[in-house]
Order: structure tokens, then sequence, then C-alpha cells
């Protein structure tokens, strides 16, 4: 339990502070599922399972360990296991135990996977332009990109994405 102590330090949030903070939970509330919309609409895939296709598609020899996709799309092995899945239903993935490493397995992006990729990435980039990037200047463009930068580093100070 807290005490009253513990209350009395509690660095609470100065108006504008909180304005920024309530304005970061909303759009951090709102983006995915807007940009899940999008992507269900046109692609018939989620946000997460089009993060695991872009990662795939941007990897040397369309290949990743299990393991550092997840890190990559930013979900845990078992949602990345059960979005894989279904990506190889669709035969855009397929996976294979790793040949340097028999504990690991790897997923690699099919020629149907690339194909699926080139025909959604439009779609996702026009939406992403439209929600983030178009509403603001180059410059708010350079504070986001640094605002973002500190906050990943406050985060995660490894960097391990």
């Amino acid at each position: 339990m807290n005490s009253d102590a513990d209350k009395s330090d509690t660095r609470w949030l100065a108006a504008e502070e909180r304005a920024a903070w309530l304005s970061l939970a909303s759009v951090l509330m709102r983006l995915q599922p807007a940009l899940d919309a999008q992507l269900k609409r046109d692609a018939g895939l989620s946000h997460f399972e089009y993060q695991i296709l872009a990662a795939l598609s941007e990897s040397p020899e369309r290949t990743l360990r299990m393991s550092t996709l997840a890190e990559l799309a930013e979900g845990s092995l078992s949602r990345l296991s059960y979005a894989v899945g279904r990506l190889e239903r669709e035969q855009w993935v397929r996976r294979m135990a790793d040949p340097a490493d028999g504990r690991s397995t790897l997923a690699i992006l099919t020629d149907a996977g690339w194909n699926k990729v080139v025909d959604t990435a439009p779609g996702h980039v026009t939406e992403v332009r439209r929600l983030v990037i178009d509403p603001l200047t180059k410059a708010q463009l350079r504070q986001m990109t640094a605002i973002n930068t500190r906050v990943l580093t406050a985060i995660d100070p490894r960097n391990t994405c």
C-alpha cells in the first residue's frame, strides 16, 4: 500500500503535461484501430499481420527467426505464432527449422506473400500519410521523430527493436 509520504512525493501532472499525456494516450488508443480498419477492409489483414509481412519483406532472403520477428512486430511469441499460422494458411509465409540452430524456427515470406505486401503497401502508406504524415509540417515531423525517440529510449533503453 502507498503511504501518505509516497502520495506527497508524487509529481502530479501540471495542466500542460496532462494535456500532452492525454493527447498521446488518445492517439495510441485510436491509431491502431484506424490502421486495422483500412488493412482489413482493403487487404483482409490486421495491422499486426501486415507488420509481420512487411518485416519479412525487408529482411535478407525474406527470412527471420520467429523470436526476432516477434520483437520487430511488437508482439509476443504466442501472438506471433497464431498470426503466422493464419498467414501460412494463406500461403504468404512458411515456417521451417533453422538449419543453423534446430531449436529455432524461421519464418519465410513466400512469393505469394511478397505479392501480398506489394499489393497492400500502397493503401497502407496512403492511410499512414492521411492520418499521421500529411497533417504535420516538416518541422513537426522532425519534432515528432525526436520526441518518439526520447520516449522509446525511456521505455526501452537497450533499444531491442
